[in-house]
């Protein structure tokens, strides 16, 4: 098993954009003077779960690509798979900001969310083929 240098670099940049999210989330809690939940403030909830939803997803993603690339994965997919998901990453946070029912709610918000699907899917499976 080699180490995923690759995955690494990428996981360096998540962790920057996660430090992005709650710095988000702290301002706003900050503006809105509330200091625990959301204080029925419907902006803040947002950023909340914006930052949320990049905690319970970035982590499993990271780790299926990590140990498809230390395992020998082709780098092409892992880089392929490393990039969607920072595109889907940075698209989600400004779906959740749009319109509801509008075109850049279903393209950021549900385009983010269908491609982590994607790479925690596509990544799980490479694992399963490569074990089986």
């Amino acid at each position: 098993m080699t180490f995923p240098a690759l995955t690494a670099f990428y996981a360096a940049v998540f962790a920057l954009l996660y430090v992005g999210l709650s710095s988000w989330v702290v301002a706003g809690r900050l503006s809105a003077d509330v200091l625990h939940g959301d204080g029925g403030n419907r902006d803040l909830e947002k950023r909340i779960r914006a930052q949320g939803n990049f905690g319970e997803y970035v982590p499993l993603a990271l780790l299926l690509v990590a140990l498809l690339e230390a395992g020998g994965g082709s780098p092409t997919l892992v880089r392929s798979l490393l990039i969607v998901m920072l595109a889907a990453r940075v698209l989600h946070p400004f779906g959740m900001f749009a319109p509801k029912n509008s075109p850049r709610q279903f393209a950021c918000r549900g385009g983010g969310i269908l491609a982590t699907f994607a790479v925690i899917a596509v990544a799980a499976i490479a694992l399963l083929l490569r074990i089986g």
